[in-house]
Parts: structure tokens; sequence; C-alpha cells
């Protein structure tokens, strides 16, 4: 009788202990504005892409170039953004940030901008479609996009110094923009971002 009760107190408190512990119980996630700055990491992130790209087409478009092309060629300027290579520690997905970049100069109002290359590939296999497959009235004609005055082209480039548990990471980012007709760079702009990370010896 004495075993009875003693395994019937074993089973009960193995029973109260998994109430307690729960178990796993998956991740907790909790929702966030869009544009809250959160850093969970201490690579670049989305704030970064962001606030890189804002405050370098604002500088991009603010200098003497745009109005002097505007003056001599009576339009506002086409640009399009190329390739902006990675150069840095961290796995930076580019294509973020040229789709940031390009979102801050079309919603701009000061230039036209013009398909990318991978973009106008499309436009070209579409057109062949429609060239065999759509009426004659709706067909869009071969060879009358319009070409790009302007290529903005970069690279993002890193830094990190290290000291006991503390990291010092640097980034800088290059742009350019540069005539396509004649190759002349009419504007060179840089970003400089420094991040402090401080380890616990628990973290190391």
């Amino acid at each position: 009788m004495q075993a009875k009760n003693l395994a019937a107190s074993i089973a009960l408190s193995t029973i109260l202990l998994s109430g307690c512990w729960g178990g796993p119980t998956g991740p907790e996630v909790h929702r966030i504005a869009v544009d809250e700055q959160v850093d969970i990491g201490d690579q670049w992130n989305d704030t970064d892409s962001q606030l890189v790209s804002k405050e370098m087409i604002g500088d991009l478009l603010s200098r003497t170039w745009l109005d002097e092309f505007r003056d001599d060629a009576g339009r506002k300027p086409r640009l399009v953004v190329g390739r902006v290579a990675n150069k840095s520690h961290d796995h930076i997905p580019t294509e973020t940030f040229v789709k940031d970049l390009e979102r801050e100069l079309v919603n701009s109002g000061e230039v036209d901008f013009v398909a990318s290359h991978g973009q106008r590939t499309q436009l070209d296999s579409e057109k062949l479609h429609q060239a065999s497959a759509a009426s004659l009235e709706s067909q869009k004609a071969i060879g009358r996009e319009l070409g790009a005055d302007f290529l903005l082209v970069g690279q993002v480039n890193s830094i990190e110094n290290h000291s006991g548990g503390t990291t010092l990471k640097y980034y800088q980012v290059e742009l350019e923009a540069i005539n396509v007709e004649t190759g002349i760079k009419v504007w060179m702009g840089q970003k400089k971002i420094k991040k402090v990370i401080e380890r616990s010896e628990w973290d190391m």
C-alpha cells in the first residue's frame, strides 16, 4: 500500500511540474510598426537601407547638376540605377537597397526614372509577344523606349575593429551619378554609419 501511495505521489508531482514548466511553447511574436527602428544584431538592416537611401538621394537632388540639366535640356533628367556592389563584411541584400534608392527617386518627382536592365528585358519580351498576338492598334512599338541620361552606381564597404567585448563596425556607402553620353561624373555621394556593439563574456 505504501508503495502504491509513493508511486501515485510521484506521478502527481510529475504532472504538476509539467504544468508549471509548460514545456516548449515556441517563440513569442510581437507586431510592431514597419517604420520602427529595431536592431537585433550588428549587421546592416532595413533601417540602415532606408536612412541611407533617403539621405543620399536627397543630397543627389539638391546639387547643381540637376538645375543645369533642366536649363539646358528643357526637361527633367532620366535616371536608371545600376549595380551597387557589396564589399562589406555583411551579407547585404543590395536588391533591397537599390529598390529603396529607386523609390526615393520616383517619389521625389524631380527626375524621370527609367526601367532597369532586367525590367527592360521583360518589356522587350512583352513587345515581341504583342507583335505576334496583339491587335495592330494595341501593339507597342519596339525601339521607342526613352534612354537614360544618367546612371547611378555605387558600393558598400565596411571596416570592423575589435577590443575585448567591444566591436566598432563602420559602413561607408559610395554612390556616383554618371552622364551616360559623356561618361562625366556629375555627383559623388558618401554616407557613413558607425555601430558600437558591446558583448558580455557570455555572448563571446
